[in-house]
């Protein structure tokens, strides 16, 4: 046998290689062996005919840090059920609690996990429902010494800088904190991801600090620190920001994402680079829910479904500088995720609680990890065919 397994006869959408039709996907010692017509030669055959198929789901926002922080949710139980492969972690740990979060969370998981480092020490420390503390809001607990040396250290797992910025994360600390974790992701040689909430700083002096390959997330939030004008049109410092190479990053979760903003920016011919969901223990039931959720908002907005994959495949494998990731060209990693788009009437809402009634939803009903079939009970649902 040449293969470990093969899924057969999808439609496979891969943004990565500007392909869109019906062909096979081969699987061999966790990495992408095979993708054409009639592939043969498999332990295990998966028929998916009828269903869509795409390199594995990666969500760029997510607080994985399960019992290690209120904010935290299980990885692996997430990524079944919503086809998501990579969570890369933002931030739900620094310096301080970094080794709980590799020994107990990421090297148990079965699921991908990745992370950006808070410059905090302790990571976000204060989320939850009663308690509500906004880490970078106090300057004593930044630790840019140690975050240097931890993210030094496990280059393997930590992709790049975590800060938090704005009224409720820093208080009236403005861009200190932003200007500290610039500091650490210059050191450290990697990408700076940055949160921005109500001003104080304001949108425009965030962008403008950025990098190119630095991401900002939060990047469709509603008013204020919105990134349009009330006119309707993209504020002068964001486009600016995308020309230089700025990564503009959805970040969906409790407060950060208003249909409102979207459709000005998307009216504009601004689609985001990365989708992310930003699920956390107060999203995951509502606003956010979980990444297909997320992507069905863009598909429903306007967003070409291809567009909508390559921003949860590629683009966000790009942010994290990682081309073996979000792929499914020969030698990538064995990540797939099948995909439907079902029909019907679908209730959506942002974080202002607007809502729309949309026609379609993305639904997630089935995984490849590793290059072996990870999926939810109902896995029986893509029947095992002869060995091919």
């Amino acid at each position: 046998m040449t293969h470990d397994l093969i899924l057969k006869g999808g439609r496979v959408i891969d943004p990565s290689q500007k392909h869109d039709g019906v062909l096979d996907v081969a699987f061999t010692d966790g990495k992408v062996s095979g993708f054409g017509k009639d592939l043969k030669g498999a332990k295990e055959v998966r028929d998916v005919s009828g269903y869509i198929v795409t390199p594995g789901l990666i969500d760029l926002h997510t607080h994985v840090y399960w019992g290690g922080t209120s904010l935290g949710i299980d990885a692996d139980e997430f990524c079944r059920a919503s086809g998501v492969t990579t969570s890369v972690d933002t931030g739900s740990a620094g310096p301080g609690n970094w080794p709980g979060f590799r020994k107990h969370v990421i090297e148990r998981s079965q699921a991908r996990i990745l992370a950006y480092l808070h410059v905090s020490h302790a990571g976000i420390y204060g989320f939850d429902h009663r308690v509500m503390v906004g880490e970078s809001g106090d300057l004593r607990l930044m630790n840019p010494i140690d975050a240097v040396a931890v993210a030094d250290a496990n280059r393997d797992l930590i992709v790049g800088i975590k800060v938090r910025v704005g009224l409720h994360a820093s208080g009236d600390q403005g861009t200190v904190p932003l200007n500290i974790a610039l500091q650490v992701a210059n050191e450290v040689g990697m990408p700076l991801m940055c949160h921005i909430d109500h001003p104080p700083p304001s949108y425009e002096e965030v962008v403008n600090m950025l990098r190119p390959g630095d991401v900002l997330t939060h990047a469709f939030r509603p008013f204020p620190n919105a990134p349009c004008t009330a006119q309707g049109t993209v504020k002068p410092e964001v486009l600016a920001a995308r020309k230089r190479g700025v990564i503009f990053d959805i970040g969906h979760g409790k407060g950060s994402f208003s249909f409102k903003t979207t459709r000005a920016m998307l009216a504009n011919g601004f689609e985001p680079d990365v989708i992310s969901s930003d699920v956390h223990k107060l999203c995951i039931d509502g606003p956010a829910y979980d990444q297909v959720t997320t992507m069905s908002k863009f598909l429903l907005m306007g967003m070409s479904l291809n567009n909508v994959i390559a921003a949860s495949t590629v683009n966000a494998a790009m942010a994290l500088k990682r081309p073996e990731y979000g792929s499914l060209k020969v030698g990538s990693l064995g990540d797939a995720t099948i995909l439907t788009v079902k029909e019907g009437k679908f209730d959506y809402a942002d974080v202002t609680g607007e809502h729309m009634t949309g026609d379609r939803k993305i639904v997630s009903e089935g995984v490849v990890l590793k290059g072996a079939w990870w999926h939810p009970k109902r896995s029986n649902k893509f029947k095992k065919v002869a060995a091919a």
